[in-house]
């Protein structure tokens, strides 16, 4: 071979080592990513598996916490009122920086420098003695004015150490006071100290339920006790999570059906249970001899379909028979059902009820709530104080809710939210601490407010109620109207306090000259029958001409009598199947006309018209029901759904007439009442 082909070929072979290596490394290269993408993926892997294990274990601790709470909760120490008193412990005086006096001028550093004649020098020696009087007056007012901020501070917290102690007196005092009653076996006293008990356990997992009705027999010695219990979903419906590679997906594995029931059972049975251990173990001064206990929870009633307190478990536990259970060691449902004889429904999820053999209200001395509170008057409430309450009812129904600032708020009084899928979200809330009726106007202005915060729904809670103009407004929007009587009922049902004026029932507005609280003779009844299977809403116009005197002065099924009570809805006796009572002489100067009118009920004839109202007639009789004369009313038409039945007129001489009526209208009450000058949007 030639030295010629030699070179070529040492070159060729050169340049095939050279591609042989950028391949060899171009291999390492794509080995080593591999490798990096495998040890990713083995790591994301196996981080995701064990977000999968800890929230396996997550389940499993939540269950255990669950299957415990009976054995936990005994473990806790009993309930004594010592626990409730405040020590008198006031921080001493401190008033910070101002404790440091102000340091006085120095004369050592005040001392003349220069001067070489003597002129000079006494010159030099008078402008630093100026300078260290100037310096020691300033130091010495600043000084003063120290002592007077220190003084001034002192005085505060001397006030305000006072405040703190008196009030803490007071505490101690009210404690001592219902400690005494629960000694003396008061029924208030008994109610608040261990509805009390029950608030403040601390043995209760996070979220679940605190509300309570009770009241206490005092000749029986037995608490009777409504207890709100956790609801079906306090069981974890998953019983583990995995982790799918193949589809980067964890996956959970559903609980049994049956499992998950009788853990709620057993849930349902150490709550009661463990209600009666905090009772008798709180029970130090011996005025408990037995407890009548209710668990219900919550919910929508199967049978009507509206939320209601649907009761799960009842028993009623003499003290002699618990105090021989040894709690920690027993099966919560065997117990509860047989070594006490008490009821648990066998399907709770299924929301089965059972009935309760006794509860508060059959014992006469009510009192709702955790804390046992009088009853406050929410006419007479601060506004402040009104809102707070109206958020504490929304938290009480499973919301967040926080009060707005007193400014700037944007017409929101109550910031809420509520965290159920779909139908929850942002709400906002007005309240109104009325005792006349809600303008539509406050309506209209919530939804705007709705619509400027992009909220789910508003809600205006009100102490009176709405006019026809308002739920006119409201329907088919997302707004919610609380009437006050519809309030009262919340609060009752979730466990706070309220009522409205005397007796717990709204009070009507006084005026100048009210009408007769009590039938007079002058008094007249309306009564109203008809053939046909047609529901009716009979309402009332006081008017002037066709203009309806306010909205206050149209009685309906919302509005149950004028302000001054010279018109009101009554219950008819039969032939009649409505009935509105109205003393003519009472009624305002201004009115001149009394109009009746029948609107179909959308609620229980929504497809309804007037063609089924025929054969009707007006009866006219006295406080004593009997009867003074008849009044013949127009049939109904079809394709109408409200009439005017007719007008009592005043006439010069102060007499009333009346005078038939017959117009209908398609649009329902809501179009008759806009003729009448109530504004319906």
């Amino acid at each position: 071979m030639s030295r010629r082909s030699a070179g070529f070929v040492g070159v060729w072979a050169e340049a095939q080592r050279q591609q042989q290596r950028r391949a060899e490394a171009e291999a390492r290269r794509q080995r080593e990513e591999a490798r990096q993408a495998r040890a990713h993926r083995r790591s994301r892997r196996e981080d995701r598996q064990a977000e999968a294990r800890r929230r396996t274990e997550e389940l499993e601790a939540e269950v255990a916490a669950l299957q415990g709470l009976l054995v936990t909760g005994c473990r806790a120490p009993a309930f004594r009122a010592s626990s409730l008193m405040r020590a008198e412990e006031i921080p001493p005086f401190d008033p910070g920086r101002l404790a440091w006096p102000v340091r006085m001028p120095d004369p050592s550093q005040y001392q003349a420098q220069g001067g070489w004649t003597a002129g000079r020098r006494a010159q030099v020696q008078a402008e630093a003695r100026a300078r260290f009087e100037r310096d020691w007056h300033a130091a010495q007012t600043a000084e003063a004015q120290r002592l007077q901020q220190v003084a001034a501070l002192q005085r505060d917290h001397e006030q305000r150490a006072e405040a703190q102690r008196a009030e803490v007196r007071r505490h101690n005092a009210g404690v001592a006071e219902v400690t005494e009653g629960v000694r003396r076996g008061d029924p208030d006293s008994v109610v608040e100290y261990f509805t009390a008990v029950l608030h403040a356990s601390t043995a209760w997992p996070e979220g679940f339920p605190r509300q309570a009705t009770a009241a206490f027999d005092t000749a029986g010695r037995q608490l009777v006790l409504d207890w709100e219990l956790p609801g079906y979903g306090v069981v974890p419906e998953a019983k583990s999570v995995r982790y799918v590679a193949a589809d980067d997906q964890f996956k959970e594995s559903a609980r049994p059906v049956s499992q998950r029931r009788a853990l709620y059972r057993e849930v349902l049975a150490q709550g009661m249970l463990l209600v009666l251990h905090q009772l008798f173990g709180a029970d130090e001064y011996g005025v408990l001899d037995s407890v009548a206990l209710n668990g219900f929870v919550d919910a929508r009633d199967p049978a009507t379909g509206r939320r209601a307190h649907v009761f799960l478990a009842t028993v009623m536990a003499s003290r002699t028979v618990f105090a021989d259970l040894r709690l920690e060691q027993v099966d919560a449902v065997s117990c509860l059902t047989d070594a006490l004889r008490g009821q648990l429904a066998t399907r709770p999820d299924q929301l089965a009820p059972v009935r309760p053999s006794r509860q508060p209200h059959d014992v006469g001395s009510q009192v709702a709530g955790h804390g046992g509170d009088e009853e406050p008057d929410l006419y007479d409430m601060d506004p402040i104080a009104f809102e707070s309450l109206v958020a504490d009812l929304f938290r009480a129904m499973g919301m967040q809710a926080v009060t707005t600032q007193r400014s700037n708020d944007g017409g929101v009084d109550v910031d809420a939210l509520d965290p159920a899928p779909i139908r929850g979200g942002k709400i906002v809330v007005q309240v109104k601490r009325y005792r006349n009726t809600v303008p539509p106007t406050a309506v209209r202005d919530l939804y705007g407010t709705v619509q400027d915060v992009g909220a789910n729904k508003g809600v205006l809670v009100t102490t009176s109620g709405f006019g026809p103009g308002s739920h006119a407004f409201a329907r088919g929007k997302p707004l919610e109207l609380v009437s006050g009587s519809e309030l009262v009922d919340l609060l009752h049902r979730h466990g706070l306090h309220g009522r409205l004026g005397e007796g717990g029932r709204a009070t009507p507005p006084r005026s100048a000259s009210p009408g007769p609280e009590t039938p007079s003779d002058d008094d007249k009844v309306l009564g109203m029958s008809w053939s046909g299977e047609v529901a009716l809403d009979v309402c009332a116009l006081v008017c002037r001409g066709n203009q309806v005197l306010s909205e206050d002065h149209f009685v309906f099924f919302n509005n149950q009598q004028t302000p001054d009570g010279s018109v009101r809805a009554v219950p008819a006796e039969a032939p009649d199947r409505a009935a509105i009572r109205v003393s003519f002489d009472a009624l305002p100067e201004a009115a001149d006309r009394f109009v009746l009118v029948a609107a179909i009920d959308p609620e229980v004839n929504p497809e309804a018209d007037l063609s089924g109202f025929t054969g009707a007639c007006l009866r006219l009789l006295d406080p004593a029901m009997t009867e003074l004369g008849r009044l013949e009313v127009s049939d109904g038409r079809a394709g109408e759904t409200a009439l005017v039945l007719g007008s009592f007129r005043r006439r010069a001489n102060g007499d009333w007439d009346f005078v038939l009526g017959g117009k209908g209208y398609a649009g329902g009450l809501e179009q008759l009442v806009q003729d009448y000058g109530i504004e319906v949007e």
